[in-house]
């Protein structure tokens, strides 16, 4: 097989509808937009949501609540999925590059769920205060970003 000879398979690939080719189109005159009115001009039509002066859905809907932009987010890392690494010094993209979290940029939290019996160097940006102890315990060290 060679670039140049790949094809589409067949019915893959739609044409688009032609408009306004003749009365045998099945799509000529009025071009499927009926008769008049507002959604047959050029232009015409309404926004989306608009329901013929109705009070739309959006507006009917009760709004409760509002999304805090300010708040800090942490993803959460437990002891028992840095116990499972064999990497000494961990770091957010350490823990990027092994999946534990989806971006680097992200704030990391360490929670205390699981065991841990090596000595790591872990730099995260919030430790909870029973993991750092365990870290410490099994003479490791916590540093804050």
């Amino acid at each position: 097989m060679k670039l140049h000879e790949l094809k589409y398979t067949e019915k893959s690939r739609k044409d688009k509808k032609r408009l306004g080719r003749g009365t045998s189109s099945g799509h000529g005159k009025t071009s499927g937009k009926g008769h008049k009115g507002q959604n047959a001009r050029s232009g015409g039509g309404v926004r989306p949501g608009f329901e013929g002066g109705q009070t739309p859905l959006f507006r009917r809907i009760p709004k409760i609540g509002f999304t805090n932009f300010t708040k800090k987010r942490y993803e959460i890392v437990n002891l028992s999925a840095l116990e499972q690494l064999d990497i000494t010094e961990i770091t957010p993209q350490v823990l990027k590059s092994k999946k534990l979290i989806n971006s680097e940029k992200s704030l990391v939290k360490i929670l205390a769920n699981g065991k841990i019996s090596k000595a790591l160097v872990i730099k995260a940006h919030k430790f909870s205060k029973v993991a750092k102890d365990a870290i410490e315990k099994a003479n490791g060290k916590t540093e804050v970003i």
